[in-house]
């Protein structure tokens, strides 16, 4: 089976997200496992999920995702996609305990563009880095990639990372940057944390070098980027490592009070397992694409945002049965505040939200609330509640304990296959 990967072909709903994850379960055991390193190109991504871009926005969930392969496959089979799926989960955890990481990365991406604009070598090289004309065959095609679909394979992500830190000694928070707002799935964790990895600051002393030879195997032949590499990768430093705080609870909402539900782009999973047996008056949501960076975001990662957004407060809406109110992109605290105190609200209910950029405007929109005497209620998922606990140092902590954590959410890790073959 090939599948084409044009923009079209990203419908940015939760049934589509379903669609993929049925299609994708019967071949995500030894299968996947097999070539999943393979960049065939965006004509052929048959070979991996495609469902990053769904999971990233919550349209379908990482704890459905893992129950649906479990139900196709032995546990070892499954093994590398369920590691790959909690990949995800690890980095959203380990930055929910080091917020300084993310807010460093930040204000490193304004000092990073100021010094790059002030300097007219180093200007023309990001700009060509952007453009896709640095005369590497392989990075010039992903930066058309990424830039006309907002995707790339997980393998091109780091050989790209590794080419712009290494070959063309860019800034590495300016190649994160460049990523989260084109990439469908950009998600604050796992770009800012991958890119630092890529660069010997996450694990520190241990960088991710491109090489030609991995290149010409893994994409198939398709690139020979020659002597064009850096020959050796020297990790990066930084001052001070970040301090770690405690992850966040639960938070329980009062029954007794009139109650809104205020979702956004980050998690537009099924509202049920937030409200429980709350009465719900109203229901809002909001994108923050504009707060991705301080450039503009690229189109096809706006209009996945957008379009998740409208499918999301569709169905909230329609479970809830209150008509949906769309705040637009990046809302004022009072154009949010003016919403609540329109539907006479004296609670609202939200889930939570990790690190990044929706994380950081609804902040300031909980804060406009509750000094208007409306209760902001986070309500944490079930799997991050499970699995952010173990995310306190490396991945292996975490992977080690992924068999029990799935259990303990009632995902069992031992199903035996089906019919079909992995």
């Amino acid at each position: 089976m090939v599948s084409v990967m044009s923009q079209e072909s990203w419908s940015p709903s939760r049934d589509e997200g379903l669609s993929r994850l049925r299609r994708f379960a019967p071949r995500a055991g030894s299968w996947y496992a097999r070539g999943r390193n393979h960049d065939h190109g965006p004509d052929r991504r048959d070979n991996v999920s495609t469902l990053s871009p769904y999971i990233r926005h919550r349209l379908v969930s990482e704890a459905e995702t893992v129950r649906s392969v479990l139900q196709a496959h032995r546990a070892a089979a499954a093994e590398k996609f369920v590691q790959e799926v909690c990949w995800r989960t690890y980095w959203k955890g380990w930055l929910e305990q080091r917020p300084g990481v993310w807010h460093d990365y930040r204000r490193s991406v304004v000092r990073d563009l100021d010094e790059v604009s002030g300097n007219s070598g180093r200007r023309r090289a990001y700009e060509d880095a952007t453009a896709g004309r640095t005369g590497i065959d392989c990075f010039d095609a992903w930066t058309r990639e990424l830039v006309d679909l907002g995707y790339l394979h997980n393998h091109a992500r780091m050989w790209y990372a590794s080419i712009w830190v290494f070959t063309l000694g860019l800034p590495w928070t300016l190649g994160a940057d460049f990523f989260l707002r084109h990439l469908m799935d950009g998600d604050a964790a796992s770009n800012t944390l991958s890119w630092r990895w890529v660069a010997g600051l996450q694990t520190q002393g241990k960088t991710y070098r491109a090489t030609r030879e991995n290149i010409l195997r893994y994409t198939d032949g398709r690139f020979d980027p020659g002597d064009a590499l850096a020959a050796s990768a020297t990790p990066l430093v930084e001052d001070t490592p970040a301090a770690r705080v405690a992850l966040p609870p639960d938070e329980v909402a009062d029954t007794d009070l009139v109650t809104g539900v205020l979702i956004n782009e980050d998690d537009l999973a099924p509202v049920d397992e937030l409200v429980g047996g709350l009465a719900v008056s109203a229901v809002a949501g909001f994108t923050c694409t504009a707060q991705r960076s301080p450039l503009p975001s690229g189109d096809p990662a706006a209009a996945f945002s957008r379009g998740a957004l409208d499918d999301g407060l569709a169905r909230a809406a329609e479970t809830l049965g209150s008509d949906p109110m769309d705040l637009g992109d990046l809302p004022s605290a009072k154009r949010v505040l003016d919403w609540a105190r329109g539907a006479g609200l004296q609670q609202v209910v939200t889930p939570y939200t990790p690190m990044g950029p929706a994380a950081d405007r609804l902040s300031v929109i909980a804060g406009e609330l509750e000094r208007a005497g409306i209760h902001v209620v986070r309500r944490l998922r079930a799997w991050d509640q499970a699995f952010w606990p173990h995310a306190t140092r490396g991945f292996f902590r975490l992977k080690k304990a992924i068999p029990a954590t799935l259990e303990e959410l009632g995902i069992s890790s031992t199903v035996l296959v089906t019919s079909r073959r992995a």
